[in-house]
Parts: C-alpha cells; structure tokens; sequence
C-alpha cells in the first residue's frame, strides 16, 4: 500500500471518517453455537476469530502461553477453544459451562457469537444465549453422526424461533474426509430438523475440521467435492431476516416511561417493537381503547417522521390519553394483540428449586409487571426423545407447556409471531430469581382454566360482615396494594 497517497493506512483508500461511517452501517447478526459435549463449538468459534485476524497481539500471546499451560490440543499446538472457556472448571474440564459472548467484526457484518453449553444440565444456559440469535451454528462429530444431544438442541432452537441453522460437521480430518459419510449425516439431520422445526426452516451444512481451519475461514484444498462457501462466507452474507416487510408488520410500541419534562410536554417513552409509525398515523392505547394521532416522534437527535425497530423513540399524542408504563400503542388499523390475564406457554424452568404451583410469581413480559399462577401443566416435554408426559410440577432445565393466569391485563402476541411482545420472564417473588422464560402460543378461556381464577385475591365486602359505610376505606387500601404489584378484587 501507498502511504503517501493513503496515510490512513485503510485498504481501500478510505479516510477514518469514511471508514467509520462505513463501519456505523454494517448489519449485525447474533448467532449461537450448539452441540454435544466435546463437538468442538469454542475451538470453531475461537478459529474463527483467529483465522480471520480478529484477535490483538496480548490475546494471541496469552492464547499461545495458556495452550501450552493447559491445552488440549497437544504438544505445539494452539488450543482455540481457550479463546471461549475462561473459567477454571471449563479449562481443566475441557468443556464449556457458562455462555461466553465475543464480538468481532469483517468488512462486511458484525457479530455477536453466543458460545452455548451442550450438556443437558445446562439448558437454561442454552436458553439464556439463545434468546436474541438469529442464526444458530449446530456442530455433530463425523465420528458419532446425529445424536440424541443433536435432537435436542434442534428442538431448542425452534422452540426459540431460530429458523437459520448452519449444520457444522465438525472433525471430518478425523474420518478422512469421507464424502459418504457426511452425505450421510445431513440427509439424516436434514430430514430429522423438517420433522422437528417445519420446512420454513433453512439448514447449510459444512464438512469441517476446526481444529486445522478446513472450510472455515477459507474453502479447503481436503474437500474438494464440497461445492458450497466457507462457514465465514456463509455468515457474511446470509439474510436471516423475515421476508415480511417491516412496514407490513402491526405496530407494537410498550410505553417504558411517561416524560413529562414541563407543562407543555407529555410524552411516551420506549423502544419500538415491531411495525412502522408515522406522524399523523392514528393509534390506540391499550388496554383502554381510547385513540388519537400522532403529534410528534421526538429522539436525542431531534424529531422523526418515522421510527422503526429497534429505535428508542418519545411519542406525543395529539389529544390528552392516560398512558401508564406496562401498557402498549398499536396502529389503528393493524391486527390487534390478545389483551388478557390467560394464556397457554412453553416454558423454561430455570430455579434449582422445584416448581411450586401454589406459589404467586412476578411475571414480566415487555414493560409490563404482574402477579401470576401457573394455572396447570398440559405436559412436559422430553427434550431428548420430545415425548410429552404428565407431570405436576416442572425442575430445572425441564420444559413444558403451560398455562399461566396473571393478576392484570397483559398485551401480548404469540411468540411465533412476534419475539418480542411473546416472550415473558416469570420471577420468584422471595429470592428475586429468575424461575422461568416463557414463550406465549395462545390465548385461553378463563372457563378452560383447571384451578379457577386464583391468580387475582377477592375481597367479598358483604360475606365478609363489612358494612357499606367502610367499602372506600377498604377500596382505598386495595389501590394502595395495586401500586405495589398485587391486584385485588373486591366484590361488593
């Protein structure tokens, strides 16, 4: 390169603003790696990194010193997978336990890599990792093929809504790479992840050695009837984004904040959901149906003519509407949420301590907060087999499909439709745990309910003996219970 006539030193010849601004653009695109115990995803993931000169000269030299210290792959030989295990247990173990993130860019996307536990036990880790992907990597060893822990984390991913898989055959040096064999394996899974997750699901398979780089980075010399693009190739330039227009998306908007700076400024705050809005667009609150029109959509910046996801936005009204936090704008016009306090989900049970029915949780899905009841189980689901069973109470890492009751109106979508206005985090209320994650799939009649309406307390003024003249003073306690979360019912 020409320094004089580049002294950026930028390929391409761009100026550091240019390139910058180049940089600012560039889409990113979170994935997840999934597998079996000991299927290779850090040592792929850190290949990745280091083949594609992403890491800085103290990570290479603290790889190169700890790979002699605790490697495992071998004497003189770089150990990858050290780039993603930090802990102590995940080092002299040789697996991976926590989820570790790691963020690299190329010159044309950037990433955001979630490197997931294989091992039954840490489910909710996989959960947790996966929740915001888009892609997932899912490696098999070409020695064992598709196995149960290959089931399930198929199962997973669709549970999740991730419908780009990148199936990675991983240790193909160790098979010779033999063609039979890993046609084998992907007529195998190709049809398994069609049974599983429906045919709108995409799968790209790779023959690969991520030990030695083969397909990884660059196409390899070992595979020469291989005919497909190299892994990073492939991520480069995937488009896993729903052909559904955005602007063809219905508007979700949950209002985080109400801003209310002076006299003559009212807004709602929050981040755009799903969906289009623009000044003048007509709109409802929810739950309480009174509408108006856009007046204004105000940022940092200044004001917009229109915001999409995922932009943090204040929207002024043009009338005077009351708006609290927790509860939702939609476009006049769109298909509507459910708005209610039943529904049916699958859920994630994520406490070392067991499920207890009887027990009222938090739940918090969007900006909104409630009590809830787990209402019954309908079944859990085996996710090494997917057989369904009766259970009457859910533990760690196990899933199920349920139904839940909540103490007030929330305003959701089915998860398959939208991630973010489906998903919901049920919380216990004594330790302040996170017990569950929950994927909502539809509505239900409160007479389809098991155990009856016992998420929302009710206070019968006249079984209890309580005389008319006292009813506001008992009222006046309940709507100080309801600020605190815990709605009541008073029949009187």
């Amino acid at each position: 390169m020409d320094i004089q006539n580049n002294p950026s030193g930028i390929a391409g010849g761009l100026s550091i603003e240019e390139y910058l601004d180049q940089d600012e653009k560039k889409d990113l695109l979170r994935l997840l790696t999934a597998g079996s115990v000991d299927d290779g995803k850090s040592t792929l993931i850190g290949r990745l990194l280091y083949d594609s000169k992403k890491l800085y000269e103290d990570q290479l030299s603290a790889l190169e010193r700890d790979s002699k210290r605790v490697g495992n792959a071998g004497a003189g030989e770089i150990d990858y997978a050290l780039l993603l295990d930090g802990l102590k247990a995940e080092r002299e173990q040789g697996i991976t336990i926590d989820v570790a993130y790691r963020y690299f860019s190329t010159n044309r996307r950037k990433f955001i890599i979630a490197d997931t536990p294989g091992h039954e036990q840490y489910t909710r880790n996989m959960i947790t990792g996966g929740s915001t992907a888009s892609l997932a990597i899912l490696l098999v060893d070409a020695r064992t093929g598709v196995i149960t822990q290959t089931r399930r984390h198929t199962f997973l991913c669709s549970l999740l809504g991730i419908k780009t898989i990148a199936l990675a055959v991983n240790k193909m040096d160790l098979v010779d790479f033999d063609r039979p064999t890993y046609e084998r394996i992907v007529e195998e899974y190709t049809a398994f992840v069609r049974e599983v997750a429906g045919e709108d699901t995409r799968v790209q398979c790779f023959p690969l050695s991520a030990k030695d780089g083969d397909n990884v980075v660059e196409r390899s010399e070992r595979t020469p009837w291989y005919d497909g693009p190299a892994l990073l190739d492939f991520l480069e330039t995937v488009d896993t984004k729903s052909h559904t227009n955005v602007a063809d998306e219905p508007f979700r908007f949950p209002v985080q904040y109400v801003l209310r700076p002076n006299l003559n400024f009212r807004g709602f705050c929050g981040k755009v959901a799903s969906g289009v809005i623009r000044k003048g667009d007509e709109v409802m609150a929810l739950p309480s149906r009174k509408t108006s029109r856009v007046k204004s959509i105000v940022t940092y910046e200044g004001e917009l003519d229109y915001a999409f996801p995922p932009q943090c936005v204040t929207i002024t009204l043009e009338d005077e509407i009351d708006i609290s936090r927790g509860e939702m704008i939609v476009k006049v016009g769109d298909a509507q949420p459910n708005v209610g306090r039943h529904f049916e989900a699958h859920l994630v049970w994520m406490d070392e301590e067991k499920m207890d029915r009887s027990k009222s949780f938090f739940i918090k899905q969007t900006t909104n907060t409630s009590r809830c009841r787990i209402d019954h189980i309908k079944y859990k689901v085996d996710v090494n087999t997917l057989e369904h069973s009766e259970v009457d109470a859910l533990q760690l890492n196990e899933i199920g499909r349920v139904v839940i009751t909540t103490a007030k109106e929330l305003m959701y979508d089915a998860y398959a439709e939208n991630r973010q206005t489906g998903a919901f985090v049920v919380i216990d209320p004594i330790t302040n745990n996170t017990a569950a994650v929950g994927m909502i799939v539809a509505p239900v009649e409160e007479a389809d309910l098991h155990s009856g309406d016992l998420a929302l307390p009710t206070l019968d003024l006249p079984a209890l003996g309580i005389a008319p003249e006292h009813y506001e003073a008992v009222l006046t306690a309940v709507e100080s219970l309801r600020k605190q979360l815990l709605e009541v019912k008073v029949l009187n």
